[in-house]
């Protein structure tokens, strides 16, 4: 007969992750025990919750027997009483039973589970809304910090990106490829109401998969439904759309097929990429366009190009003709969203002339501009030296001078800095906007927190009042 489940640690973890989807393999429990709650960063960083999750579940459960003195169970089957099999079965029984110091083991998992490394991504509370955008921007970083990629690794990076774009119904409204580490800011549209069709799902499996796959999934669906059963097609569907409108499964498919495809080529194996990728959840308007300026002006930051167009693995490089066909519609259909969202814009190449564009590249030159130096020489006289390297001062103010001034050039000279609230602030946004998204996760804060927005300091105090972050950092701000 078969052991019933614990389904309370279960349960409470569940709602905490704030509903990003689980891993089929980590969520299957095993051997009786409780179901793994969902790990927030997903791919291997699941697998290796799932065993430790069993782990620390079965090991209390026989610490506690031996400490109550609980004589072994007998494995069925002639299997020995100390092998996993048994233990699990010990583990599972002895949780069900009530007592004080079972009920100290579940909360002890429980706070063990709710620790910061476990904890949750920020999902937005409106991610199945057709209205409002859900924007992330993700980092992620090089194993050691190392510089490993190369022009062809970039232009890699970009093909992967593109496919899995297309595949998971995902949008990617601004990126940029560095020498070691990617920015991507993506948009998680939810997945249409009913589903995709089977002439839908057969186009985004033809953007990943190659022939003979998407031939034998054609062939499964005509049987299935000539022969009336829907139940088996829709599991067919289930089998590649639980991957698709989704942060997690996007980063995971993405960085894993690159991963295999570095590693043959450069004949090394391991891991690429340092940590599983970090994820701040960013509301559209001035924050998601502030956002993809800081995204893009990256290459500049670190002295590479004077100008972030001349950057070919970005999306401002891409939008200004640097993409591998040379057009850059699909770039300037990403910012275009990126910047216009809030006012209903879609992803559509035809807004960017214009406004939309002139209104992006006013932080840009704000911040491309060349840093000079005044110096004292050896012999005493006073020389002019290059801090950074950028456009002629009387080029930008030439340019600046044709377009309008907003607001947008004073936040422009604070993107010039590293701003860690863009990697490490979880939430980005307007003032409602993140204590919007405070009052939906009140129980990841403290008790006596009242509000959830937190004011920008340091390099970040440009944008103080328009944008707020739901953390109070205090160290790497400058």
């Amino acid at each position: 007969m078969p052991v019933k489940r614990i389904s309370r640690p279960a349960a409470e973890m569940s709602t905490a992750n704030g509903g990003i989807r689980r891993s089929r393999a980590a969520s299957q429990g095993q051997f009786g025990l409780p179901r793994i709650p969902a790990h927030p960063r997903g791919c291997h960083a699941a697998r290796m919750s799932a065993c430790r999750w069993r782990r620390v579940v079965g090991g209390c459960a026989v610490a506690v027997m031996a400490a109550s003195g609980a004589n072994g169970a007998t494995a069925e089957d002639g299997a020995e009483p100390n092998k996993p099999v048994a233990q699990a079965g010990q583990a599972t029984a002895f949780l069900q039973m009530k007592s004080p110091f079972v009920e100290k083991v579940l909360d002890g998992l429980d706070f063990w589970a709710k620790m910061p490394g476990m904890r949750a991504r920020f999902i937005a509370p409106w991610k199945d809304s057709t209205e409002k955008p859900v924007i992330y921007h993700c980092v992620s970083r090089v194993v050691d910090r190392r510089f490993a990629f190369g022009k062809e690794d970039k232009e890699q990076l970009r093909t992967y990106m593109r496919m899995y774009e297309n595949f998971s119904g995902c949008r990617v409204l601004a990126y940029c490829f560095m020498c070691n580490h990617l920015h991507l800011l993506l948009e998680v549209p939810p997945l249409a109401v009913g589903g995709l069709s089977d002439g839908e799902l057969l186009q985004r499996l033809r953007c990943l998969y190659n022939e003979a796959v998407v031939a034998e999934v054609v062939k499964r669906l005509k049987e299935y439904r000539d022969s009336g059963c829907e139940e088996l097609a829709r599991e067919l569907h289930e089998r590649y759309t639980y991957r698709m409108h989704s942060l997690s499964e996007y980063m995971k498919g993405f960085m894993q097929r690159f991963t295999q495809w570095f590693n043959r080529r450069h004949e090394r194996t391991g891991g690429l990429w340092e940590d599983a990728f970090k994820s701040v959840l960013v509301e559209d308007g001035v924050a998601s366009r502030t956002m993809a300026a800081y995204i893009d002006l990256n290459p500049v930051r670190a002295g590479m190009v004077s100008d972030p167009a001349e950057y070919r693995w970005s999306s401002y490089g891409e939008a200004m003709g640097g993409g591998p066909r040379g057009n850059g519609k699909k770039a300037r259909a990403g910012l275009v969203r990126a910047i216009m969202a809030h006012n209903g814009y879609e992803a559509d190449a035809r807004h960017w002339a214009g406004n939309v564009s002139k209104q992006y590249r006013m932080p840009l030159l704000a911040e491309g501009e060349e840093r000079l130096k005044e110096v004292v020489g050896e012999d005493g006289k006073r020389n002019v030296k290059v801090v950074r390297k950028g456009m002629k001062k009387g080029v930008v103010e030439a340019e600046l001078a044709q377009l309008e001034r907003s607001r947008d050039v004073a936040v422009g000279r604070m993107l010039r800095c590293r701003v860690r609230y863009f990697s490490d602030g979880a939430v980005i946004g307007s003032r409602e906007f993140v204590d919007g998204v405070f009052r939906a996760f009140r129980d990841r804060f403290g008790e006596k927190g009242k509000s959830g927005a937190r004011k920008l300091r340091g390099s970040a105090a440009a944008a103080a009042g328009a944008l707020w972050s739901v953390r109070a950092l205090h160290k790497g701000i400058r």
